[in-house]
């Protein structure tokens, strides 16, 4: 980071309501979406300032008006169950100087956090991690499904919905506008012959059979801040928090954290699900979320399903479509990360049973 970047850093981050004056600004963490540093001020006290990115939310008043509804309802939770150290267990949003909760400089938009000190992510998971980080998720779906929870607003437009994904499939499978279709037809037939099964959430929903509650839709490890000794802090990165059902959250974690490969393995027979660190995940969940209505925790497995599939779908369609979504490191990245989640819905297909009788059985 040059010196004049740093100082126009200096100067954004002083417009926000922080105590003193800005000493340093530097990177901080490695995310995808959001441009991220630490600004540390005379006084001691330190903060985390975001750039966020305008082409994945285009609404930035309704990402940072979710924010503020969500942090304060976590905090008044934690509030009436006696919590001590708050501020250590849920992000604190500092407004601009005017009250604002963005701004806006050279067209780039920007917001600020207090940094939670002491506080680490974990990339390594252990069995004993996966059961603490499902009863971490499972505790923000408790509070987020009490009757106070606060409406928020979709930040990014049927995100995790599969009838739309396939949509988005179908159309690019129609258009075939790089000649890769019959490179694939195998596995499109495959995907579109499990559309049914896989959109059976969004029915269930239409029939009033399963309930929309809060969802955080990004349910990774690295999204779980932890103290120095393992004990979880609080639920991070929260843009994509909004309505949908808890069954994807579940899943998510399974498809991204139990992965025995890597998501863009080469090799698919290293591919699978690590049942162990799915009965430990599920041992933490089920032990903390007890909103969960009988259809609810029955679906949990297929949840694990359902995100796979979905995401094997967003990949063959950008292959499709030439690459243009997700980033690429050669040619054929997306061709392999399907083949990869395909190979991970292959695996979680096979343990479905073992997954529904683990469910079915535990009891706290």
């Amino acid at each position: 980071m040059n010196a004049e970047t740093n100082k126009s850093l200096e100067s954004l981050a002083q417009q926000f309501a922080i105590e003193g004056k800005v000493k340093e600004v530097k990177p901080l963490g490695d995310g995808l979406i959001n441009d991220t540093y630490l600004v540390a001020a005379d006084g001691g006290e330190r903060y985390v300032l975001q750039r966020i990115n305008r082409a994945v939310f285009p609404d930035i008043d309704a990402l940072q008006t979710n924010l503020v509804k969500i942090t304060s309802h976590i905090r008044k939770c934690l509030e009436d169950k006696g919590v001590e150290n708050i501020d250590k267990k849920v992000l604190t949003p500092v407004k601009v100087s005017d009250g604002c909760l963005w701004i806006e400089n050279d067209g780039e938009a920007w917001r600020m956090t207090r940094y939670i000190a002491d506080s680490v992510t974990r990339t390594n998971l252990t069995d004993e991690m996966a059961e603490v980080t499902g009863y971490a998720f499972a505790d923000f779906h408790n509070m987020m499904s009490r009757a106070d929870a606060p409406e928020l607003q979709e930040t990014i437009k049927d995100f995790h919905y599969v009838s739309f994904r396939i949509k988005q499939l179908e159309d690019a499978v129609a258009a075939d506008s790089e000649k890769r279709l019959a490179n694939v037809q195998p596995i499109v037939d495959e995907l579109l012959q499990r559309a049914s099964e896989m959109t059976a959430a969004e029915r269930l929903y239409q029939e009033g059979k399963l309930p929309k509650r809060i969802a955080h839709c990004d349910t990774k490890l690295n999204n779980i801040l932890f103290d120095k000794s393992g004990e979880v802090l609080c639920v991070i990165d929260l843009d994509t928090t909004m309505p949908g059902f808890v069954l994807s959250d579940f899943g998510d974690f399974i498809r991204t954290a139990a992965n025995t490969g890597a998501e863009d393995d080469h090799d698919v027979e290293r591919v699978g699900v690590n049942m162990d660190v799915f009965k430990s995940f599920a041992k933490g969940y089920l032990k903390g979320a007890t909103f969960l209505s009988p259809l609810e925790r029955s679906l949990l497995p297929f949840g694990a399903q359902m995100l796979t599939y979905m995401q094997t779908v967003r990949f063959l369609t950008d292959y499709l479509n030439g690459d243009t979504y997700y980033k690429t490191a050669y040619p054929e990245h997306n061709l392999v990360r399907t083949k990869a989640q395909l190979a991970l819905l292959h695996s979680i297909d096979a343990h479905l049973d073992e997954m529904k009788q683990y469910i079915d059985n535990y009891k706290l």
